[in-house]
């Protein structure tokens, strides 16, 4: 594929224009031309990354890699009257939008139930995605990808996106002047503008492997550091233990542990993981890890026991419904809404599904 770009404007002739083409021999800042071989045609891909510096022509390339194709604006046309939830897909599924804004990393449910306009950037940049994906168009290109958040949200929400797109149809390109996100992205090919260079997912680095390290915590970490992403007003359990996970040294992601022992087990309760680190699976692998860490007897009274985990959250039942180390327990039907599924419990009438470890015997190394 060839494109070529000739961009023109107006010729001035003011005062300062002419001395700064005689002071640096500018003559031709009117027009502006860029020819670019993109080898693709042909060839079965779904992600495409062009890369490069502000003015190297990502724009103007991205604007003619497919006919009757524009950029794809992930900020324009949400309703500042309506919940993100209410303006993804209106009339489609309600699990696939869940499912969409969890997969992306936008798993913090209040955020769900607000306007676009006011979410922070990184929770816009994800909301956007999520709307795309769910839109699922055959081909798409998304301009300044990554570039109005910082850069951990950037590589990680670029990682859960690039896994989101990948298990449907549709080709799309990204343009971005980060190179950071390149070997997260993993992109079936890249084009770097700086460069004038070309070349594919053979040529790239693995994705950097991440080491989750769990830690026993006091019970005061919750309310400082996660609790504002927790979406249920409980008590704080009983007899608790309480993990936090840690990558690179920085906390992402926390659970409580209590004893349930007249069941002949333990109830895990309070997983949170912070909006930065969602959509990769850290947090079900975390999860799963202190459960082990349990069934192994590492627990409070050193007992081998399994442990139990509820939740409403439909992508995180699915997960859990499709892991070979868990089983579901039921559907738990409390309350005067039983007929509708759901229960009062923490002044909260919710659907709840139930779930038991069973585990797979592997050894976790959590420290105290």
């Amino acid at each position: 594929m060839k494109i070529e770009i000739k961009h023109h404007c107006r010729d001035f002739d003011s005062y300062r224009s002419a001395r700064v083409k005689s002071l640096f021999n500018a003559e031709n800042g009117c027009d502006w031309e860029k020819t670019v071989e993109l080898p693709i045609e042909g060839k079965k891909w779904q992600i495409g990354l062009i890369v490069g510096p502000s003015g190297s022509g990502k724009t103007s390339i991205g604007s003619r890699l497919f006919s009757g194709v524009g950029i794809y604006d992930l900020y324009s046309g949400w309703e500042k009257d309506k919940p993100i939830i209410d303006c993804i897909t209106p009339d489609g599924d309600f699990n696939t939008v869940t499912g969409m804004l969890s997969a992306v990393g936008l798993g913090d449910v209040p955020a769900w139930l607000r306007p676009f306009h006011v979410l922070s950037n990184g929770e816009k940049f994800r909301a956007g995605l999520a709307r795309l994906a769910s839109e699922r168009p055959d081909r798409a290109v998304v301009d300044e990808f990554t570039s109005v958040i910082d850069r951990q949200i950037a590589k990680v929400g670029a990682a859960a996106f690039a896994k989101t797109w990948r298990r449907g149809k549709g080709q799309i390109v990204l343009l971005s002047c980060h190179y950071d996100i390149i070997e997260w992205l993993q992109p079936d090919w890249v084009y770097d503008t700086a460069e004038a260079r070309f070349y594919d997912r053979d040529c790239l680095r693995q994705r950097p492997q991440l080491e989750l390290q769990i830690y026993k915590v006091r019970g005061t970490v919750f309310p400082r550091l996660f609790k504002q992403h927790y979406y249920l007003d409980l008590p704080m359990p009983v007899a608790a233990e309480y993990f936090v996970g840690f990558i690179n040294k920085e906390p992402v992601c926390h659970l409580a542990v209590t004893p349930l022992f007249t069941a002949k087990a333990y109830r895990s309760t309070r997983l949170v993981v912070l909006p930065e680190w969602q959509g990769i699976g850290v947090g079900t692998k975390f999860l799963a890890a202190v459960c082990e860490y349990h069934l192994q007897g590492n627990g409070r009274c050193g007992k081998k026991l399994p442990v139990f985990f509820h939740t409403s959250h439909p992508q995180l039942c699915g997960a859990l419904r499709h892991s070979k180390k868990w089983i579901q327990t039921g559907a738990l039907l409390y309350g005067e809404s039983r007929k509708h599924a759901t229960i009062s419990y923490g002044k909260h009438f919710r659907a709840i599904q139930a779930f038991k470890y069973i585990g797979d015997n592997d050894n976790q190394d959590i420290r105290e």
